[in-house]
């Protein structure tokens, strides 16, 4: 249900606002996001990354010609001082939503501790390993959102300022691409009752999920460049409704059940896609890559359409469907991309 009735909408919204011609009213829109939201310091966004089939192949000593030749099961022994191994495992659910990708490890052992035994390397602190790891994110319907990378320590703490649930990795996010594109942060672990499996390099990871892995919970606090953000004026968020494109407001409430236009900032790419840099076109349509969810007073709202208005470089559309009961009043919305949530804005139900 793309736009609603198509470009008309947010002319008519324009006529409203004593702007008839469209070019206008897209400036009405960049004026909101330029001049009208307030500049935030971006707080910490938690993705809880669940991680299963995970092995980690280990270099054994065998020769090049014997790698991923075994179509059995094949243990490795991991733990000798500077040896390596590589780790593969599927991205299963992300905040506790089914979702697609994969992880890789790459690490290199260094089994330091204040008081080593013979083999181990004498240090301050105390870390098993140190490690590059990647995340492809996948939506649910398998669409590539992103990727996100870090490197780091496996320890047995976690870094400071991790969620408490977090119990080892010390990783710092060092970027990401698609709908993570300048990202910060941290990553950490949780304890998982199922830790992963040990082949060989000598294993053929193309029988990984049939031979079976084990399970990680990756704790990633991102803080990503942009938000999803409504926009707002001096009038209230740009939300609007369905059958007539008038603003939403305090005299002309929301209803439960009825299909609403909310305008905003930060979704990130679209499919098909445009050049960075360059405006969305009205053909085809730009919908959002990223899984886009809304909520009102924290109840899943039903998201028909979520694309990039055309004209605008970062200002999108999104249609959906307020839940069917609320009470009479002021509500909270939110919006939601690639998993991260933006801020609140209020609007009126009856």
């Amino acid at each position: 249900m793309p736009f609603l009735m198509g470009m008309n909408s947010i002319t008519k919204i324009g006529e409203r606002l004593g702007v008839s011609r469209l070019p206008f009213i897209l400036g009405w829109l960049i004026m909101f996001c330029a001049a009208s939201l307030p500049l935030r310091i971006q707080a910490a966004t938690l993705l809880q990354v669940e991680v299963a089939n995970f092995v980690f192949y280990v270099d054994d000593g065998s020769g090049q010609t014997s790698w991923a030749t075994q179509v059995q099961a094949t243990p490795g022994t991991l733990g000798r001082t500077f040896a390596t191994f590589v780790g593969i495992g599927d991205i299963v659910a992300i905040n506790g939503k089914p979702a697609h990708g994969t992880y890789v490890q790459r690490a290199q052992i260094v089994n330091s501790s204040t008081q080593p035994t013979a083999g181990q390397a004498i240090a301050d602190t105390a870390r098993g390993n140190f490690s590059d790891v990647f995340f492809d994110l996948m939506t649910a319907d398998e669409r590539i959102a992103g990727s996100i990378t870090g490197t780091g320590f496996l320890a047995t703490s976690p870094p400071p300022g991790a969620p408490l649930a977090a119990t080892q990795f010390t990783l710092a996010i060092t970027g990401g691409t698609g709908a993570f594109q300048g990202i910060r942060g941290q990553i950490s672990g949780a304890a998982n009752p199922k830790p992963g499996r040990g082949a060989s390099i000598t294993e053929d990871p193309a029988a990984r999920r049939a031979l079976g892995g084990g399970g990680r919970l990756f704790l990633i606090q991102l803080t990503p460049e942009t938000l999803p953000q409504v926009i707002v004026s001096g009038s209230g968020p740009a939300i609007v409704h369905a059958t007539d494109f008038s603003l939403v407001s305090s005299s002309k409430p929301a209803r439960p059940g009825e299909i609403l236009s909310v305008f905003v900032t930060g979704l990130g790419p679209t499919v098909p896609g445009v050049d960075p840099g360059q405006p969305f076109p009205a053909q085809p349509l730009q919908t959002a890559n990223s899984p886009v969810d809304a909520t009102v007073n924290g109840v899943a709202a039903e998201v028909l359409y979520a694309g990039g208005y055309p004209g605008s470089i970062d200002s999108y559309q999104v249609n959906f469907r307020m839940p069917s009961r609320l009470p009479a009043g002021m509500a909270s919305l939110q919006i939601s991309a690639a998993w991260i949530t933006g801020p609140s804005v209020l609007l009126a139900v009856q």
